[in-house]
């Protein structure tokens, strides 16, 4: 009989292992200047919310979106219901601000103002976004008040130019 002699893996060299991502992404938030954290398949729309919360109310600029920049590469944008994902060596995650829009350097649509955005559960139980309007002003109602005080103005000046038009040709008329 033959005695099969058993061959252990010790003697081998070990494979590396592949690594592993890292259990968070960083993004960068560029009005406080601090990179911050979040598990990986977070959805772009709950970071820049939860950044803008973390600023504070009295924050001079907040964050829009999220984008993914690189040296040399047109910046990634990440929509509110995008996942974020890093892209690999050289790629960051960013905040725009409205400093950044406001200047239109890039994107030249000009500054918009931020809406924040609330969720809340329906009756059937599944989840609602709103969005909060900036509550309005005195000095809003006060514009729009003194624009009708003009339009008035301007008809009232249409309606006599109108009434006193057959005198004006009759006045004409008669030098001719």
């Amino acid at each position: 009989m033959a005695v099969e002699e058993q061959v252990s893996d010790d003697h081998l060299p070990a494979k590396p292992s592949p690594p592993r991502p890292p259990p968070f992404l960083e993004v960068f938030c560029k009005s406080s200047d601090k990179p911050r954290r979040f598990a990986a398949g977070t959805e772009a729309g709950f970071a820049v919310s939860l950044i803008n919360k973390k600023l504070g109310v009295g924050a001079k600029t907040v964050a829009l979106y999220i984008e993914a920049v690189k040296e040399g590469e047109e910046p990634v944008a990440f929509g509110p219901n995008s996942v974020l994902v890093a892209y690999g060596s050289g790629w960051r995650l960013q905040t725009v601000t409205a400093e950044a829009d406001h200047a239109g350097d890039r994107r030249g649509e000009g500054f918009r103002r931020p809406m924040t955005r609330t969720h809340a559960l329906n009756s059937g139980g599944s989840r609602v976004e709103r969005v909060q309007t900036p509550p309005v002003s005195s000095l809003y109602i006060a514009k729009i008040l003194l624009a009708f005080v003009f339009i008035f103005v301007l008809g009232s000046v249409f309606v006599l130019a109108l009434e006193y038009l057959p005198v004006l040709i009759l006045y004409m008329n008669s030098f001719m």
